[in-house]
């Protein structure tokens, strides 16, 4: 198979994905690829996160504690997209403020920024019993609100967070040792897969990958600098 087939074969998986999660509004551009965002949303980030909050689209919302939209910039040149709220996040109502939070709140330092300068969600904003991974029924209630606040914020690099976060973007087989670090590109925005900060919390002793995850930092701190 050679790369134009191989390229192909990658867009119609991506799409088969979209049209499995009700995503199939998004529109195509002449060559087949996924239009960029271009016009800002029609309602305010303020509007989807106020719906969100209120949400009973799928069975999540009955076990919840509270919804959890996201924070951060409303105009984020940068945005972060883990897979769903774990219990603190949960409990508080913010993303990413457990002990995988905490971490990425480090990296984000690390990075010369902080967190109000970037814009931080999830895939599915309800977190999932026992922090298992979201059933495709729940990506698929979440999908609009998600697609939403990317067109309101118009990141331009949006950076995921693990395996479920990243194959949202961009399906793949592939595993994240192999995918991170390496753009991707969704609606004409920067995609870089990295590992999730629980991940690293897991391994915490493994200072390589703690090494990687900063190398991928750093291209998306060069991507941000490009103009």
């Amino acid at each position: 198979m050679n790369r134009n087939d191989d390229r192909r074969a990658g867009l119609e998986e991506r799409l088969r994905f979209f049209e499995e999660i009700g995503a199939g509004f998004l529109s195509l551009s002449p060559t087949g690829r996924p239009a960029k965002c271009g016009s800002r949303a029609s309602r305010t980030l303020e509007e989807i996160n106020a719906e969100i909050l209120i949400c009973r689209k799928c069975p999540l919302a009955s076990g919840r504690t509270q919804a959890v939209p996201g924070e951060g910039n409303p105009e984020a040149e940068l945005m972060f997209v883990g897979e769903g709220p774990g219990h603190d996040e949960d409990v508080q109502g913010r993303p990413f403020v457990g002990r995988a939070g905490q971490l990425l709140t480090r990296i984000i330092n690390k990075m010369g920024l902080d967190r109000p300068a970037v814009y931080i969600a999830n895939i599915v904003k309800c977190r999932p019993p026992e922090n298992r991974l979201p059933l495709l029924a729940e990506v698929e209630a979440c999908t609009p609100y998600l697609l939403e606040q990317i067109a309101a914020i118009q990141p331009k690099v949006i950076v995921t967070l693990g395996k479920t976060a990243t194959d949202f973007f961009a399906p793949s087989r592939e595993s994240m040792t192999d995918r991170r670090g390496r753009f991707e590109e969704w609606r004409g925005i920067a995609v870089m897969p990295t590992f999730h900060p629980s991940y690293l919390v897991r391994n915490e002793g493994n200072k390589e990958l703690k090494w990687m995850v900063w190398e991928d930092m750093q291209k998306v701190l060069g991507k941000l600098a490009e103009r």
